[in-house]
């Protein structure tokens, strides 16, 4: 009789998962698999009959010698990650610890967030009016306080930076509110016991905050790493098919260069499966290195 009640009950149990376990596998399983079938083909994207297998080929291709997947495209790839995420967690952990100390606090995350809900291509536009390098409000600025102007997106040394500045700008808002929604969940009793023992201001913060914030800090860093390696639309807003030189050109765009505007949708898929495997390893990584903390192993 147990037996028959726990076997009802799993048929019920995925009775109510089946509606998104089928929504998963036909929006999520079957692209990934169909997309590893492109990786190993030569295809334009049309006509299913005119593909052809190659194999290992193209990602034998993406790996050559001489080939621009792994310099400059993965390089800047890192390089705009690593640089996106540096800027939005290192100025979201400053400016969470500070809102949690002001009044109207609500009103300071939501003015921090709103680059966040606003439309890339809009904001990406703005930027470029403001690193016109004839009338833009940077250069203008420039010029006031005796320096000459810059031409951020035309010059191969810095036009990756400036799009970096722009994308890290736009993190903040979201890392402020999961971080200080992080800060308000440590209890105050820490605090207060360590204030009595007399603990300064900086001890509470690397001693009791940095360590009861980790699983917080886990987060932003997982999902704001993975939306710089995925990001591609700022890029493409801001300096079209990859900069002067391919400086800005980085691993989403080349995918999105190869599949659309060059037809190569083989080469594009197995790009995607190299840096599928690529954020996989770091996140990986990441998880290992922040796998302890947060209040409740304390």
């Amino acid at each position: 009789m147990k037996s028959f009640r726990l076997r009802k009950e799993t048929v019920l149990a995925y009775s109510f998962l089946a509606p998104i376990l089928l929504f998963y596998t036909i929006f999520l399983v079957i692209p990934v698999l169909f997309s590893f079938v492109i990786s190993l083909t030569e295809w334009g994207g049309f006509d299913l009959e005119s593909m052809t297998f190659v194999g290992l080929d193209n990602y034998r291709a993406i790996f050559a010698s001489g080939s621009t997947f792994l310099q400059p495209i993965l390089t800047n790839t890192f390089v705009f990650a690593f640089g996106t995420v540096a800027l939005s967690f290192v100025s979201a952990m400053l400016i969470s610890f500070l809102v949690t100390r002001l009044r109207w606090q609500g009103l300071w995350r939501s003015i921090y967030f709103l680059p966040a809900v606003t439309t890339i291509v809009a904001i990406g536009n703005v930027w470029l009016y403001i690193y016109n390098p004839s009338n833009g409000i940077l250069n203008e600025f420039l010029k006031m306080i005796g320096l000459k102007p810059v031409n951020f997106l035309d010059n191969p040394d810095i036009a990756l930076w400036a799009v970096i500045a722009v994308s890290g700008w736009m993190g903040i808002g979201g890392a402020v509110l999961i971080l200080t929604a992080g800060l308000k969940a440590i209890p105050q009793d820490y605090y207060e016991a360590a204030s009595l023992e007399g603990a300064g201001m900086w001890r509470l913060y690397f001693s009791i905050t940095l360590p009861l914030l980790r699983p917080t800090m886990l987060l932003v860093l997982i999902t704001s790493f993975i939306s710089g390696l995925q990001s591609f639309t700022l890029t493409l807003v801001m300096t079209r098919t990859g900069g002067p030189g391919n400086s800005t050109n980085v691993g989403a765009l080349e995918m999105y260069n190869q599949a659309f505007s060059f037809g190569n949708w083989g080469i594009a898929s197995a790009m995607a499966f190299v840096l599928f495997i690529i954020i996989f390893i770091i996140t990986t990584i990441q998880l290992t290195v922040f796998r302890r903390g947060g209040v409740e192993s304390y």
